[in-house]
């Protein structure tokens, strides 16, 4: 299985660097193995039936870019230099692992001040990562950090925009309840509160799991044979709740519909001996063609990068030829696609 066989061409024009308004407006291509129908997120309703589970992260994205000064006496009197900060995951210990740009600038033991009430020493550097001890905690880091932070937008965004005040909300589910999360589950952005109520009076049903989404899930594939890449980890957390809701949708053959793919991924990690449990802890879990799928019945998702580990995914669970020739009519129809672009409902011939 080559990296190779997940390639296709996309021009630069289609990746979407504002979502759609109404978040619900957006277009959504359902795709029933290999056929296709041309529709609207809003038109869910009409795709899913009473008894359906669509499985939701509710994890929150932290406002992580943060640009702060760092100071110190020299020879020369007085120098300051700035640092750019992408937090990326707690430590146990309490520091942040972060990104430094530029690393060279700053010495341990020195302070990046990003407000007046903002700041963090750097403790330790970690294989070209730092780890920062922040002068606040708690509640009133959270509230100082949504004051001085920007939302981590993906590469794709970032190269094309700033971040700005929309973004805290746009790159934001409507959902979203625990932080620690340095990028969105983006195909759940598509949901507004209207729609999740046509749902429910139809019948669908909802269960949260949190997997904590980390900054390697934008890390390119490196190796030609994709098996033997190593996916980064990232926290999750399946309930003895949800675990339960899900199984009791599987007993009374109702589809388990995860919303997005850090969604799938965390259900199938806890459910890797052929049942859903209860589930806490780190997933490294990589999902390519020929993986056995033991909860996830279909799949809502964005349009994902080529060569990603995420068309890995979507083909997986659709079929290889079938996710190509989804793609080549994204591309002819002009979806748009990442973060901000467009949807997919992806149905397998099975379900």
């Amino acid at each position: 299985m080559k990296l190779s066989d997940f390639d296709f061409e996309l021009p630069d024009d289609l990746i979407a660097t504002r979502p759609a308004v109404p978040r619900s407006s957006a277009r959504l291509m359902v795709a029933q193995g290999a056929q296709i129908t041309d529709a609207h997120v809003g038109d869910l309703v009409d795709w899913l039936s009473a008894g359906d589970r669509l499985v939701l992260n509710d994890t929150k994205v932290i406002p992580a870019r943060l640009s702060g000064q760092r100071h110190r006496n020299s020879a020369q009197g007085p120098v300051s230099a700035k640092i750019e900060v992408t937090l990326l995951e707690p430590q146990a210990n309490g520091t942040w692992a972060a990104l430094l740009k530029p690393l060279k600038k700053i010495k341990l033991g020195e302070v990046i001040r990003f407000a007046a009430d903002l700041s963090a020493e750097l403790v330790d550097v970690v294989d070209g990562q730092g780890r920062l001890q922040f002068n606040l905690t708690g509640e009133d880091f959270d509230a100082a950090l949504n004051a001085a932070g920007a939302m981590p937008l993906p590469p794709y965004i970032a190269a094309k925009r700033p971040a700005d005040a929309q973004d805290k909300q746009d790159y934001q589910t409507v959902w979203a309840k625990h932080s620690g999360a340095v990028a969105a589950p983006t195909a759940s952005l598509h949901f507004d509160q209207e729609l999740l109520a046509a749902l429910a009076a139809k019948g669908v049903e909802f269960t949260h799991v949190t997997l904590h989404v980390g900054a390697g899930t934008f890390l390119p594939v490196k190796v030609e044979d994709v098996t033997s890449h190593k996916m980064h980890a990232e926290w999750g957390r399946v309930s003895p709740t949800a675990a339960a809701e899900i199984a009791a949708t599987k007993a009374a053959g109702g589809r388990v519909i995860p919303v997005g793919t850090t969604a799938l991924r965390l259900i199938e990690s806890a459910a890797r001996d052929g049942q859903i449990q209860a589930w806490e802890g780190e997933t490294d879990i990589f999902i390519y063609p020929g993986f056995t799928f033991h909860v996830a019945d279909a799949l809502m998702t964005n349009f994902h990068l080529p060569k990603s580990t995420l068309m890995m995914l979507v083909s997986a669970l659709l079929g290889a030829e079938e996710i190509r020739t989804v793609y080549t009519h994204a591309v002819a129809q002009r979806y748009r696609f990442f973060s901000y672009g467009d949807a997919s409902l992806l149905l397998p011939a099975r379900t």
